[in-house]
């Protein structure tokens, strides 16, 4: 009855309207949220891409960035976490635990297992095994624990990368009430019906994150979303002594104007110049470029244990949803009033110089704010 009487109201008053008699369907409970199979919108047709790229190939040892470089580079804790962290991803990883436990044990971590707690798996239904979204599932869960290694990891695997089946993996996400930060290293092309979906954000125990996207300039959701913080790419450059020589805004990080989404009470506060009264993304950033990518055991594919070296804005989403972690509050508006603060040194470090693109203002890293890296990388998690 659901679809038919959508339908006919549709046909009575045009498609024009179809956003807002969506969003009254849902918000009146004549559709639980998550039930998108019944009705006719694009999220539908949408299917997002894990944003990671693999930059050295299999390798006896560690060659990328190891924990230990990466919390000085970003002056993070050697230890700490605390409630759980949420990785949504796609598809079945079945080596993760242990290629998890291999990576921990190189690093002097804590073990994290389904036995001693630290690690849960949720399948959403029956899944199968993909080859490419395991090593994504590696690289969040091996750097969401590296980050914050007292922490719960929940790894919730949706069915597909489809729309429906990920937006059921975020409402399990969303009603955990252990869970303070979601990481969703995925995205894809902005949609005219995303706003009717801001819903599925709308926690008040947990932070979301996601990648803003490796083709340069350009919008992706669920990054746009003003209830996701947008976490954008650098080039990390680091000495042999680990001392941070420069950050950069690296070209593959997403970025941009929304074309759907309006401008949320943070970013029109902070006066995002030429944002035009639309959402701005990035909010953040963070090491991107897989030149400077990170080391990830993995072992799901034939013939493929060992150490290699991957980057993406998809490692971004999940370290910072590890910051969230730690105990302080990564929310937009502690993001936006810090950075507004004369000492803002203290909390960002503003990445000045790189782009993603040759469309001018919009694709060169700046001073205060900019649509490559947005506020800038971590500094400590004093937010």
């Amino acid at each position: 009855m659901r679809p038919r009487l959508f339908q006919a109201v549709r046909s009575a008053v045009g498609a024009s309207l179809r956003v807002v008699i969506f969003s009254v369907l849902v918000l009146g409970a004549m559709v639980p949220l998550g039930s998108y199979a019944q009705i006719q919108t694009p999220i539908r047709n949408f299917r997002a891409k894990s944003p990671l790229h693999l930059f050295r190939k299999r390798a006896a040892k560690p060659q990328g960035l190891s924990p230990e470089q990466v919390k000085a580079a970003y002056h993070l804790p050697d230890t700490g976490g605390q409630g759980t962290i949420a990785i949504i991803d796609a598809y079945a990883a079945p080596t993760i635990e242990a290629d998890l436990n291999g990576f921990s044990a190189q690093f002097g971590l804590a073990l994290c297992t389904v036995k001693n707690g630290c690690l849960e798996k949720h399948p959403m239904g029956k899944i199968s095994k993909n080859i490419q979204a395991s090593m994504e599932t590696t690289l969040d869960v091996e750097w969401a624990h590296a980050i914050a290694p007292q922490a719960k990891i929940l790894l919730v695997q949706a069915k597909s990368l489809t729309g429906p089946d990920l937006l059921q993996a975020i409402d399990y996400a969303s009603s955990r009430t252990d869970v303070v930060a979601v990481s969703m290293s995925w995205g894809g092309p902005e949609f005219a019906d995303e706003i009717s979906l801001d819903e599925h954000f709308l926690n008040s125990s947990a932070v979301f994150f996601a990648s803003s996207g490796d083709q340069g300039s350009g919008v992706n959701w669920p990054a746009v979303s003003p209830y996701v913080v947008a976490v954008g790419g650098t080039t990390l450059n680091m000495s042999t002594d680990g001392s941070v020589v420069s950050e950069t805004a690296w070209s593959g990080s997403g970025g941009g104007v929304s074309t759907f989404e309006s401008q949320p009470a943070y970013q029109q506060s902070f006066r995002i110049p030429r944002s035009q009264g639309m959402r701005a993304v990035p909010d953040v950033s963070f090491n991107a470029d897989p030149v400077s990518g990170f080391s990830i055991y993995w072992s799901s594919g034939s013939r493929s244990h060992g150490w290699y070296v991957v980057g993406g804005t998809s490692a971004g989403a999940p370290q910072w949803a590890a910051i969230q972690a730690l105990g302080l509050s990564a929310s937009h508006e502690h993001l936006y009033h810090d950075k507004a603060l004369a000492s803002h040194a203290t909390f960002f470090r503003d990445i000045k110089s790189g782009t993603n693109g040759v469309c001018g203002y919009y694709c060169d890293a700046r001073k205060k704010y900019d649509f490559v890296t947005g506020l800038g990388s971590p500094l400590g998690v004093q937010f």
